[in-house]
């Protein structure tokens, strides 16, 4: 271990680094690395085992910059601990660079790309998680978060649900410089609050001198040796500290060090006597996980009677169930709603790998990400209208280009007489927005089931989006369905539009159909079951067959969602495209009713099609 004097060097050499780097780039958040230099260093060099060669060792201890903006003292530290080279840091936000203004995993020793605030300590509770309770390793989870940032209320969701897992391999450090980005921070430089506040928590909690570096490494090593709950550090620091005309002072944030005579003064004050700040790191164990991988077995088919009638949100929670015993590698996280998404037959069969979250939806997906940054499939459940609240997570999931799966039940207003507040309505509309994401929307339970285990085998985000009522089962076990396909269930020569559905309102259209026929009215049904992508070529081939027109019918808000998709696939092909979907905030009442009073019901549906073809 090296001593506290070659420390010190080192936490000079990172604030160097830092402000080299961001006055090359001409931006940055040098302010914000100098205050955390002494705790980095502590923590690369004096605490952590890994290997600088290999990010990939399942046994490296885990780090997690939660206050992103401070990516250059990270680097600085991989630097000097031989992960990447020295000269690498002078690319600091070049576009070329893998060394971003915020962490992404384009570097390798990133799991999970952090920057929008608050977020960092939910994943490093996925990973301590994955080390405890899945593959038995004894590595630390070190997660680094700004004062200024403690307002989230996602950390204290993560707090709670840490201090409940009692997630002894957790050490987290609060970096409690006293300044955010346009005033002093909420407390300031007062960090009994935050001790008060995580010790009320549960958490094991020390404050320190973030400056002194004997007492830094101190209260590591007593975080370290904490074995029944999660270790806090709060450690107060000054922002730009060691540079005279940045120590402390306000409007600083964000704005790198000039190049000229202000540079030359900040390098002037930093250096100081000492050996060369490189130094060997402590390497971690040889230990294997317990639970080694094995590779997935095959699906087992569904089991549905021609006249069943099952909801998608039960067939997903079968599917779920299924995929445990076919692949090792699936997790389940729920936020106390599993008795409604069905994620409980999960649990039931593979508790170990079922985590409940509670109603914390931001922590769940927070965690989420860290399972997935270990190399787990994390399924994650709750009510559509609930997801909402986790965007910013979901968001920052694809930008660490994780592989989640997320299951949204209880969409639209077919739930019923729970009323809007439990309506998930913009749910398409917000999982279409996620770059590279897949959605998909079964309309029956062997669809859900079939998406629910292709969805296992995507990388990236992939959304699945189930119904609450039991509907009729419309495909035989052998089906099949993939990325970006649909299914044509009615069809002849002389349809004269084609009706785009999916969920609830695909069982209303084919109603709508046989009253249609009835009445001699002959129309296609497409089942858009894959809403991103959408199936261009095929709803093109169906609309040339229908004289270009097309009404799409969605449970869903008229913004966004399906007849969106639909509407920017074939917009530039001559296509008439129809949409009916709720137009306004809906109210409790029975689900006929409901669909009825916004216009998706069979009734409202023939009405339309009459109308067009009149």
């Amino acid at each position: 271990m090296p001593d506290i004097a070659t420390l010190q060097t080192i936490a000079r050499r990172l604030r160097v680094h830092s402000i080299r780097s961001t006055t090359e780039a001409g931006s940055g958040h040098p302010t914000s690395c100098l205050s955390a230099a002494d705790l980095v260093a502590a923590v690369f060099f004096h605490s952590m085992r890994f290997d600088p060669a290999n990010p990939a060792n399942p046994n490296n201890d885990r780090f997690v910059l939660s206050k992103g903006h401070a990516a250059p003292v990270l680097y600085a530290a991989l630097a000097e601990a031989g992960a990447l080279p020295i000269e690498q840091l002078l690319s600091l936000r070049n576009i070329t660079s893998d060394l971003e203004g915020h962490p992404t995993p384009r570097l390798p020793w990133v799991g999970a790309a952090t920057g929008s605030l608050g977020q960092g300590l939910s994943v490093g509770v996925g990973m301590a998680l994955n080390g405890k309770q899945l593959d038995h390793l004894d590595y630390t989870v070190y997660v680094m978060l700004g004062d200024g940032e403690i307002a989230e209320g996602g950390v204290w969701e993560a707090a709670a649900f840490a201090a409940h897992y009692r997630l002894n391999n957790l050490i987290a450090i609060i970096d409690v410089n006293g300044l955010g980005q346009s005033q002093r921070t909420m407390y300031g430089h007062d960090v009994s609050v935050y001790a008060d506040r995580f010790h009320a928590f549960g958490w094991h909690v020390q404050s320190i001198d973030g400056h002194n570096l004997d007492e830094v490494l101190h209260a590591l090593d007593a975080a370290r040796a904490v074995s029944d709950r999660p270790a806090m550090i709060v450690a107060k620091t000054l922002k730009g500290k060691g540079v005279s005309f940045l120590e402390d002072k306000e409007g600083w944030h964000g704005k790198p060090v000039p190049k000229g005579e202000q540079l030359d003064t900040a390098l002037a004050e930093l250096s100081g006597n000492g050996a060369s700040g490189a130094c060997p790191v402590a390497r971690p164990t040889a230990a294997q996980p317990t639970n080694t991988p094995s590779s997935p077995s095959l699906f087992p088919a569904p089991s549905y009677q021609p006249d069943e009638k099952v909801a998608t949100r039960a067939a997903y929670g079968t599917a779920l169930a299924k995929l445990g015993s076919v692949n090792p590698q699936v997790v389940a996280l729920d936020g106390d709603t599993k008795n409604s998404t069905f994620a409980e037959k999960f649990l039931k069969d593979y508790g170990s790998r079922y985590f409940e979250c509670f109603i914390a939806e931001q922590n769940m997906v927070g965690a989420a990400v860290g399972l997935a940054a270990c190399g787990k499939i994390p399924f994650v459940s709750t009510f559509a209208a609930f997801l909402t609240r986790a965007f910013d997570h979901i968001r920052m999931a694809a930008i660490s280009g994780v592989s989640i799966k997320y299951a949204g039940s209880h969409c639209g207003v077919s739930i019923g007489e729970d009323g809007p507040s439990q309506m998930g309505l913009e749910d398409l509309a917000m999982m279409r927005a996620i770059p590279n994401a897949v959605v998909f929307y079964p309309s029956d339970a062997v669809a859900a089931e079939r998406l629910t285990a292709l969805a296992a085998s995507l990388p990236g985000t992939t959304y699945i989006r189930t119904s609450r009522p039991a509907t009729s089962i419309l495909y035989g076990a052998t089906e099949t369905f993939v990325v970006g396909g649909s299914k044509t269930l009615r069809a002849s020569d002389a349809d004269a539009l084609t009706i785009v559905a999916a969920g609830v309102t695909l069982h209303e259209s084919l109603k709508a159909y046989d009253a249609l026929k009835a009445d001699g009215i002959s129309v296609r049904i497409v089942d858009a079951y894959s809403v991103k992508p959408i199936d261009k070529d095929g709803i093109l081939a169906a609309a040339a067959s229908t004289n270009n027109t097309i009404l799409v019918v969605e449970d869903h808000y008229a913004e966004g969602g399906l007849g969106d998709a639909v509407l920017s696939a074939v917009s530039e092909h001559g296509v008439r495209v129809h949409k009916m979907a709720v137009n306004e905030v809906p109210r409790s009442g029975k689900p006929d009713e409901l669909l009825d009073a916004h216009g998706i019901s069979a009734r409202r549906i023939v009405e339309r099609v009459k109308r067009l073809t009149a």
